[in-house]
């Protein structure tokens, strides 16, 4: 078996796990590492693929939170159309390594902030939301990226663990789905694609299961940071892979920052569990 073709197999398998786990995290692992050696065009489309049946199942899971947050994310829906269309422009004819640098610049800090408890409800929702679905629709077309921007968002606005779980399924199926659609309807799907699936498919249906046991026996506030901290280490290695792709930082040096980050993130996970051994403050994250 091709070295590239287990490294594959156990990226995915990785991946599966923390999203049968939390909802979201099957790109954020599988994209960094695995354009180490595939392309976006041809990594891209098999990702859409796979993530319309994964966030499928997520939705069907959590369908009884469904009535309770399916108003509050339409206006995220609603906007991801164009943004989708437009994301698959960009694909077509354009390296989007710049603009997952600028995204995950924008996201890193407002990760960290999160991780260190601080939230501050968005009142307007549903004008919020229209322009954050057009940012998520045009970095998921370009990336299949889109679990900690929306991690972020609804953390942020205090969802518990299962309307969490329902509310990111539902747009992100709506998201993989109009991105099938538009990568079809541009051409995206090729055999190259296409060849992928038999070496991820069984990864996801061993892991996700696998995830989705782990994640129950999990309290909700230790689920909110276990979310952050996934997303923070995600982000800052897609920061570090980036500023050494760009050549914006040639050597390993470029892995600084993810270093960084996890030492601040290992400072705050510490915190966390020793108010919440202590007992004597509630910690939200």
């Amino acid at each position: 078996m091709p070295g590239h073709t287990i490294a594959l197999i156990g990226i995915t398998l990785g991946a599966a796990i923390v999203n049968g786990a939390l909802g979201y995290g099957f790109s954020s692992i599988t994209v960094p590492l695995a354009l180490l050696f595939l392309s976006n065009r041809v990594l891209n489309p098999a990702l859409v693929l796979i993530e319309v049946a994964l966030n499928a199942w997520v939705l069907w899971v959590n369908r009884a939170a469904l009535p309770e947050v399916w108003r509050r994310v339409v206006p995220v829906v609603i906007g991801l159309a164009p943004g989708v269309i437009l994301g698959t422009l960009i694909v077509a004819q354009v390296s989007p390594s710049w603009l997952k640098l600028a995204t995950y610049g924008v996201l890193l800090p407002l990760i960290l902030v999160q991780a260190a408890g601080y939230r501050r409800p968005i009142r307007s929702e549903r004008r919020a939301g229209m322009a954050f679905g057009g940012g998520v629709g045009v970095l998921y077309a370009v990336t299949t990226i889109s679990g900690p921007p929306l991690a972020v968002a609804l953390n942020n606005q205090g969802f518990s663990k299962q309307e969490f779980r329902a509310a990111l399924g539902f747009v992100r199926l709506v998201e993989s789905g109009l991105t099938a659609i538009a990568y079809a309807a541009a051409g995206l799907f090729t055999r190259g694609s296409l060849s992928l699936l038999p070496q991820i498919l069984p990864s996801v249906a061993l892991g996700v299961p696998i995830g989705a046991v782990v994640i129950r026996h999990v309290r909700p506030e230790t689920f909110r940071r276990v979310c952050m901290s996934f997303d923070a280490w995600v982000v800052s290695f897609g920061v570090s892979a980036l500023l050494r792709e760009l050549r914006l930082v040639e050597s390993a040096a470029a892995f600084t920052v993810m270093a960084a980050v996890i030492v601040i993130d290992a400072w705050l996970l510490y915190r966390f569990f020793s108010v919440k051994s202590a007992g004597s403050v509630t910690y939200v994250a």
